[in-house]
Parts: C-alpha cells; sequence; structure tokens
C-alpha cells in the first residue's frame, strides 16, 4: 500500500508525540503544521512552536508555521469571550483551526489532514469531528484511544518538552487561573 500524504495541525509538541506515533503506524506520510493564533500571549505561541520544532526534528517530518494573527482570532470568537471551556468559543476555535489546517493541506497538495485536539482528555472528540465532518479531506482520529494521553506525557518528559498548563487563548488562561484559585480558597 503507497503510504497517504496527511498534513497533521498541532496544537503543541507534547500532544504531538503520541499523535504521530500513531499516524506512522498507520502509514501517513506526515507534514506537522502549526497554526494556533488562538495561543496567547504571542511568547506563549513562539515557546510551543519551539517544542514542536524539537518534535519534528525527532521524526524527521516537515513543519509549516502559520503566522500569528490572533486579533483575526478575536474577530472569528467575538460574541463568545465569556463561553466556558469547552462551550461555544472552543467549537469555533476548532473551526478557526481546522479551516485553517484544510487550506493548507490544499496548498501544499496534501491528501489529508487531521488535528492533535483530540489527543486532551479537556477536549470532546466529537465536537471536534463534526466540526471537521465540514471537509471531505478530514480524518477523524481520537488520539486519546489506546492511552493517546498517557503516551503523550511520557514522550513530552523523555523529550523534556514543555507542557503548558492552558489551553491557549486568553479566556482559557483565565478560567484555569480562577479554578486555581478556587481549590486553594476552598
Amino acid at each position: 500500500m503507497a503510504s497517504v500524504s496527511l498534513l497533521l495541525h498541532c496544537c503543541c509538541g507534547p500532544c504531538s508525540t503520541s499523535s504521530i506515533e500513531r499516524l506512522i503506524a498507520l502509514g501517513y506520510e506526515i507534514t506537522l503544521s502549526f497554526s494556533n493564533s488562538n495561543i496567547w500571549p504571542q511568547e506563549e505561541f513562539e515557546k510551543r512552536f519551539e517544542q514542536l520544532e524539537k518534535v519534528a526534528k525527532t521524526f524527521n517530518l516537515p513543519l509549516f508555521k502559520s503566522p500569528y494573527e490572533h486579533q483575526r482570532w478575536l474577530d472569528y470568537i467575538a460574541g463568545y469571550e465569556t463561553e466556558k471551556e469547552g462551550g461555544s468559543r472552543c467549537a469555533l476555535c476548532f473551526e478557526y483551526n481546522l479551516k485553517e489546517a484544510a487550506l493548507i493541506a490544499q496548498n501544499r497538495g496534501i491528501a489529508h489532514f487531521t488535528t492533535t485536539l483530540s489527543v486532551s482528555p479537556h477536549k470532546n472528540s466529537l465536537r471536534i469531528f463534526s466540526v471537521g465532518s465540514s471537509w471531505d479531506e478530514f480524518v477523524p482520529i481520537d488520539f486519546k484511544k489506546q492511552g493517546g494521553f498517557q503516551r503523550s506525557i511520557e514522550l513530552a518528559k523523555e523529550m523534556e518538552l514543555y507542557r503548558q498548563s492552558y489551553c491557549g487563548c486568553e479566556f482559557s488562561l483565565k478560567q484555569q487561573k480562577r479554578n486555581s484559585h478556587d481549590r486553594h480558597t476552598t
């Protein structure tokens, strides 16, 4: 069987590790993509990209980085800023990032695309797949299955990768800080 090209939208280095292992085992020819204008602040965006570069080098995979366009992302999710984590704002964010991935795959002649977002136990894979179903080229793979999240933690430790403590946007960071504060005051 000839390998099939696939663009992997990567949210960060740690989540990418076990996702890449799975895709290699499935026989895909992988190109990594980092197009995460939702990440805030820009320093965090750059830090996460640096970690993904380490992963790309380890697996000897090509990596494409999109420009940081946070204001464009904010405009896209406007009106949903106060939504709780996992709500409608997140669905719009998935849509934004998957649209970017679809466009990158198309422009680079890559047959299919998917995302590492499904490796997180904090992300609803069915919601991600529902958004992804807008594109025939989207491959719905639940990377948290088969111990994917735990494997990503192990590989991140082995590779000495930075693991962030929040999803990415300023709203998830505020939520994480509130939750942390609430745990310490109760």
